[in-house]
């Protein structure tokens, strides 16, 4: 089977890619070596920008229908309630962003949204195919799967976790660290007499190894169960282990643990993959980078890194750009990356609290080779910036950009004739956080170009990957 990306991995990060990537009209194959969707709701937190990612990809409505708002942790001591806590930072009044909060989404439920998008766009996602192998060459990937068939393809996307096949079969090493030295189980359950409007929140006993929490998952009557082991200790994933845990940690009986829907067993750890390109390989998501679960940062940085690479590969693979605007992939995600890992293992030691950078709207590649500001005194934001919501002359700006085009803003500066040009033109008066000037945005909303006038944005779009550039 030839086709021109092949995905390895069904994941948030392979399926937004798949999304993408099928939008675009990009031959591509998602394979999953298992024969489904991920059970579980491990990456529940959907973050701002990862929303807004969404309201591009045309699933946001369903992702807010799934889910719901995080509640508000209520600590139980000795069988009784003993205070609530708001895990987040409340946002600023007035923001930028029409998703101003997290939003809960168990995993299950977010891929098979994802999965449901990829199909109306005519996507494919072949499950029950393992990848055992790969060969390259200079026209390709060839992968080798355990039924003894291969896949030959132009380019190959690792998205398939942290004990990534793939990564391994290129040589690419991981450096990382563990983030704590107790190992953690997590499992989707079903409880009776336990309300569903707080995180439940059962405090160490002890030496700080014995943590329980309960969280009500959205649109569901399931419960994530968080627990923290000694050092040392093997966690009983096993029903009878699960419902023992919640009985000897909480007031609650074994038998009012009805149900163990999935359950898992991990040791929190950092970890960064030296590169994220290997010629025309490239890895994603977990495959790149392993994060702490607390936080909710990894599921959003993947789905991110996704939203980098989709329209950046489409440009290659259509030949509307070089195979170098691959290399902007690593320069702008790995470094970002790497900030976020910091911030997971700072939220996880309890030294960053979850608010303003955890929502991830302020992210940006003001450094990147495919960013330039030409203004002589830029206002608002900048290039390499998100490019915020708001109103230019009627039009709302997130529907201006939704989409697999570039948007070209004429803020109170005259708007150069683009015929010809795949660009959409919104003008008219700068909103709140822009500035006057020509703002050229990037497929996934990142500002590329600013200037006062159009001098230098044709030569500046074409080197980034736009045809035909103005």
């Amino acid at each position: 089977m030839t086709t021109d990306v092949v995905i390895v991995g069904a994941g948030p990060t392979g399926l937004a890619l798949g999304i993408d990537l099928a939008r675009r009209g990009v031959a591509a194959l998602v394979v999953e070596k298992a024969a489904g969707l991920f059970p579980g709701s491990r990456g529940k937190g959907i973050q701002p920008r990862t929303m807004e990612v969404f309201d591009d990809l045309g699933v946001v409505d369903a992702i807010r229908a799934a889910g719901g708002p995080y509640p508000t942790q209520l600590f139980w001591r000795d069988g009784r309630p003993a205070g609530e806590h708001r895990m987040f930072d409340p946002a600023e009044a007035g923001g930028d962003s029409p998703y101003p909060e997290p939003w809960m989404v168990p995993q299950w439920r977010t891929q098979e949204i994802l999965a449901g998008r990829l199909a109306e766009l005519g996507g494919r996602i072949a499950f029950g195919h393992e990848v055992t192998g790969l060969t390259r060459d200079d026209d390709g990937v060839t992968l080798s799967l355990a039924d003894g068939t291969a896949l030959r393809a132009r380019y190959a996307v690792a998205a398939d976790g942290g004990r990534s096949t793939v990564r391994r079969a290129l040589g690419v090493p991981m450096t990382g660290e563990s983030v704590d030295p107790y190992p953690m189980l997590v499992a989707d359950v079903r409880i009776t007499g336990l309300g569903r409007d707080h995180w439940h929140v059962f405090p160490p006993r002890g030496d700080g190894a014995d943590f329980l929490a309960l969280c009500p998952l959205a649109g569901t009557d399931d419960f994530q169960v968080s627990a923290r082991f000694p050092e040392g200790d093997a966690v009983d994933v096993s029903a009878d282990g699960v419902r023992a845990l919640i009985a000897d940690r909480s007031h609650l009986a074994a038998e009012d643990v009805t149900e163990i829907r999935w359950a898992s067993d991990f040791r929190p750890r950092a970890a960064l993959a030296d590169r994220f390109r290997d010629g025309r390989v490239l890895l994603a998501g977990d495959a790149a980078h392993v994060h702490s679960p607390a936080g909710g940062q990894g599921l959003n940085t993947s789905v991110q890194d996704a939203y980098n690479l989709g329209w950046k590969l489409a440009a290659v693979v259509s030949g509307e750009a070089p195979a170098a605007l691959l290399d902007s992939y690593e320069e702008e995600r790995r470094p970002i990356a790497a900030g976020v890992l910091g911030l997971s293992t700072g939220v996880h030691h309890g030294q960053v609290r979850r608010g303003a950078a955890t929502r991830q709207l302020g992210l940006g590649y003001r450094d990147s080779s495919l960013t330039r500001e030409t203004r002589r005194t830029p206002a608002g934001v900048r290039a390499g910036d998100r490019a915020p919501d708001g109103t230019v002359a009627g039009v709302r700006l997130f529907d201006a950009f939704r989409g697999p085009h570039w948007t070209l803003l004429a803020l109170d500066t005259p708007a150069p004739d683009l015929a010809g040009a795949p660009v959409r033109v919104v003008a008219g008066a700068a909103p709140a956080g822009y500035g006057p000037g020509l703002l050229l945005v990037r497929p996934d909303g990142y500002l590329a170009w600013a200037g006062d006038t159009a001098d230098g944005l044709a030569a500046h779009a074409a080197g980034a990957g736009l045809r035909a550039a103005p």
